[in-house]
């Protein structure tokens, strides 16, 4: 939605959207916050994970997910909750709580633990049954390396088991993953992820603005975006849209520039 007309501004997807998407990391909003967040911001939030572990000790939870939920916006509990039911053999039980708080969207990780991928795999093809999967890969421990090759070996397999999209791990500061320590995009790795998964089924872990700006650069405004806080996502809206001062020129006709 644009609340005035300005030419030459690049086709943004509209809701509810396949690509384009946005998902917004929230580490602890109240349920006002919640409300008076999507109350500016709602028609550019696609889904929400309730980062890690936050949703155990979240007050009032229910009404937090029925507040996203008021407004169509999925809402998934993040991957590190789903590993900390698993290491403990609770996975009935965490379906159980998906089901309990009428959450449809669910996050299969291993960023923490180790799982055996053709085990990791079977998880996402039980839980397809219930809902809609996105899994995460990579991991969390900045030392562990994964080579091109096996990150497209491991999203392949977890596509072909039901995840509607795969997350490219980079944790809510950025700095692991698809990127070095510093933040710094990994662009070799994202470039030889291309040339084997479309990127219409990755969503890439950007929380950062640099990070944001090298994949509206590489893929355009288009560009599915995860861990976003609640409070930059207006300024990414922008970002996306040329108006923002690092992607000013980036949609304008040559003899404008």
């Amino acid at each position: 939605m644009n609340n005035f007309n300005l030419a030459q501004l690049p086709p943004r997807s509209e809701k509810p959207r396949k690509n384009g998407l946005t998902m917004v990391m929230d580490k602890g909003l109240s349920v006002g916050e919640v409300k008076n967040f999507l109350s500016a911001a709602h028609p550019y939030v696609d889904m929400v994970k309730l980062g890690f572990g936050t949703s155990i000790v979240t007050p009032n939870l229910r009404e937090k997910i029925e507040a996203y939920q008021s407004y169509d916006i999925p809402v998934y509990f993040g991957g590190t909750l789903f590993e900390a039911f698993l290491i403990r053999n609770q996975f009935e039980d965490y379906i159980k709580m998906c089901k309990e708080y009428n959450i449809h969207y669910m996050e299969v990780s291993d960023g923490s633990i180790t799982i055996p991928h053709a085990e990791k795999c079977g998880y996402i093809e039980k839980l397809t049954k219930i809902g809609t999967v996105l899994s995460e890969v990579g991991s969390k421990d900045a030392t562990h390396i994964i080579p091109p090759y096996i990150w497209i070996k491991l999203m392949k397999a977890e596509l072909e088991a039901g995840s509607t999209f795969v997350i490219a791990e980079a944790r809510e500061a950025g700095n692991v993953g698809i990127y070095r320590g510093t933040g710094e995009v990994r662009e070799g790795l994202v470039q030889e992820i291309l040339t084997e998964i479309p990127g219409d089924r990755i969503i890439w872990e950007a929380p950062k603005k640099e990070q944001q700006l090298y994949f509206l650069q590489l893929l355009g405004c288009n560009a599915n975006f995860g861990n976003i806080a609640s409070n930059e996502l207006i300024a990414l809206e922008t970002m996306r849209i040329g108006l923002r001062g690092d992607t000013f020129h980036l949609y304008l006709n040559k003899e404008m520039k």
